[in-house]
């Protein structure tokens, strides 16, 4: 009798594994709900839903295989048990945990806690991932008390798991607290402290841990490139690049990805170039986040070309690598090609969303192409339920300004449903500017003044309308109220990169260890324009006047660009494409003589400003004077 009983409980047995792996070969197939839940019903049918391996399988499946759409229906059936262990808990609390539902595994947590659920060590690490990924530091505090409640406080994937949960939340002092009293430290607790000051933006303290931990991996060298890169700091992330190279540390795709952006910012365009060899040469795959950061390094470059040529080796099921290349037209002054590839877009079946309106926008206010971008305001609710932002009127608002708009501008922002912020009002005292519409400009320049009246720009500006309008003791006040709210005008910095080396130039700075030399060189430079009839323009000298800096011609004549410019002519070959950016905009007087030195020295040069691109070549710029 015992014999027939263990043959049928290995029969019982041999039925449920082929059952169970007939039920894994169909659920590898499954590709939507209807057809889930016929697996589901299936194993309800054979009895599968008794056997916890095959539960924990079936679930694994909806949570991490196909998420998001597969993950209400891992909670249906979650609910739907009786005594769920503890490793089926843990695993729910795990799928949520990386979500866009992470709360969810909080609400599992407690639901645990109620039903008097066994916890064990692996219930912690992802719950406090929730927590990082929901910003919920009071949950955090909560959990950090019953981890020490129920004993795990010695455990080292716990303590990690708060250092890095108290270190995203952004309380980076009680993640250095929690380091500093731990034992257990390991390279996984340095990492989550470099994070967490990068986070915050404290880069020294970041790099601090950074050369004291005992060992590093390329988990340490990414986290701190890439916290330079969100710091703006993007000379130094080259640097540590290089570092990273020279310790024989295989990059990852974040790390690449990261660094490419950064010089992306810089416009170093040779460096960028290498990486892009270095990923080829490697072959590592080219996926949606590389590729667009790719074409995006290209487009900032002044090499669309190159660009393209990245973009078509790239599936084309992207909205981000569409949009990339639309934005990279638009800030290279395009407008024409960005809006064909809008076009090509759609026609491919990819929907543009808020983003890449954002930048077709941008590419018809560039090229002012007024009729285009009314068009497509308008198509964003009613062709594509978009609802358009604060960014997107901003760009109509620039886009009717500049094609001396001004009216219908105004009554734009007076008639949006949302409420006007400075990047807005900043667009219509610029078009006031340029169209010398001092009376307006003067009521918008009160406004931006009274609502953001620590940014110095917006004093520079009214200073400048009412210099405009010889208005001077009205220019002369704007300054000084300037300097009693302790409001600084941003100094002009630009960077070129010769030979590999990124070198960066302020306004008026002498530091550059051949600034001598870079003076000596300008000097020849303003010779031959002088013989070409060049004076400097009054217009963008009033406030250099008003500033009180030197002689006005000799606070021209600093310029950052200008002495980047000054070096680039002095290190490069005769001929070669200079590469400068710009943090503000280039002044109307630069402008011109940029165009004067392409000419006279049969020099490109692309130059790179706040707001978009100038391709200077034989005496005339790609912007149409139009900027």
């Amino acid at each position: 009798m015992a014999a027939v009983t263990t043959s049928v409980a290995s029969m019982d047995r041999s039925f449920l594994e082929h059952n169970l792996s007939d039920t894994m070969s169909c659920l590898r197939q499954c590709s939507n709900t209807q057809e889930l839940k016929q697996i589901h019903a299936r194993m309800l049918k054979t009895g599968l839903m008794q056997d916890s391996s095959a539960v924990s399988k079936f679930l694994s499946f909806c949570l991490f295989k196909n998420p998001p759409c597969f993950l209400p229906y891992a909670q249906m059936v979650f609910d739907s048990l009786h005594h769920p262990d503890t490793f089926l808990w843990n695993l729910m609390i795990r799928g949520f945990s990386s979500s866009n539902e992470p709360e969810r595994s909080i609400l599992l947590y407690r639901q645990m806690l109620c039903r008097s659920a066994p916890l064990n060590v692996y219930t912690f690490p992802f719950l406090l991932k929730a927590c990082s990924n929901e910003s919920a530091f009071g949950e955090t505090k909560q959990i950090h008390a019953q981890i020490i409640k129920f004993g795990y406080a010695g455990d080292v994937y716990a303590t990690n798991s708060m250092i890095n949960a108290y270190a995203v939340t952004g309380n980076v002092q009680f993640a250095h607290r929690l380091f500093d009293r731990s034992p257990l430290r390991d390279i996984v607790s340095w990492n989550s402290m470099i994070k967490g000051y990068a986070k915050v933006g404290k880069m020294g303290i970041a790099l601090k841990f950074f050369q004291n931990m005992p060992e590093k991996n390329v988990i340490s060298w990414t986290t701190l490139i890439s916290g330079y890169v969100q710091a703006g700091m993007n000379k130094e992330a080259l640097d540590l690049f290089r570092g990273m190279q020279n310790a024989d540390v295989e990059p990852d795709h974040v790390s690449l990805a990261n660094v490419i952006s950064a010089c992306a910012q810089l416009g170093a365009l040779e460096q960028g170039k290498w990486i892009h060899a270095y990923v080829s040469k490697r072959s590592i795959r080219l996926d949606s986040v590389l590729g667009c950061v790719l074409i995006d390094m290209y487009a900032k470059c002044g090499e669309m070309e190159e660009a393209l040529s990245v973009f078509r080796k790239m599936k084309k099921d992207s909205v981000q690598a569409w949009t990339a290349v639309i934005s990279g037209f638009a800030c290279n002054g395009n407008g024409r090609a960005a809006l064909s590839q809008f076009m090509e877009m759609q026609n491919m079946g990819i929907e543009p969303n808020e983003i890449t309106f954002t930048a077709v926008l941008t590419a018809c206010s560039y090229n002012g192409l007024v009729g285009e971008g009314k068009l497509l305001f308008r198509s964003m609710e009613r062709s594509y339920n978009l609802k358009p932002t604060i960014e997107h009127y901003g760009c109509m608002v620039d886009l009717l300004g500049r094609a001396g708009r001004i009216d219908e501008a105004k009554e734009l922002i007076e008639n949006m449903p949302l409420k006007p912020n400075a990047v807005i009002w900043g667009a219509l005292l610029k078009a006031c500017q340029i169209h010398k519409n001092v009376e307006l400009g003067e009521r918008i320049g009160e406004i931006l003044m009274r609502m953001d009246p620590h940014h110095g720009g917006r004093y520079v500006h009214t200073a400048n309308l009412y210099a405009m309008a010889r208005k001077w003791d009205r220019a002369v006040e704007t300054r000084r109220r300037m300097k009693d709210q302790g409001a600084l005008k941003v100094p002009g910095r630009s960077t070129i990169s010769v030979d590999g080396t990124v070198h960066v130039f302020f306004a008026g700075d002498r530091s550059h260890p051949e600034i001598e030399g870079i003076h000596s060189k300008w000097k020849a430079i303003r010779a031959k324009l002088g013989e070409k009839g060049y004076m400097a323009e009054a217009e963008d000298m009033r406030i250099d006047l008003l500033e009180e800096e030197r002689e006005v011609e000799m606070a021209m004549e600093q310029h950052s660009e200008r002495l980047a410019i000054a070096y680039g002519m002095m290190k490069s070959k005769a001929g070669s494409t200079l590469r400068i950016v710009k943090n503000l905009r280039v002044c109307k007087d630069c402008h011109t003589v940029t165009k004067l030195i392409s000419k006279i020295y049969q020099r490109d040069i692309v130059m790179r400003d706040r707001i978009r691109f100038h391709h200077f070549s034989d005496g005339k710029c790609s912007c149409g004077d139009y900027w």
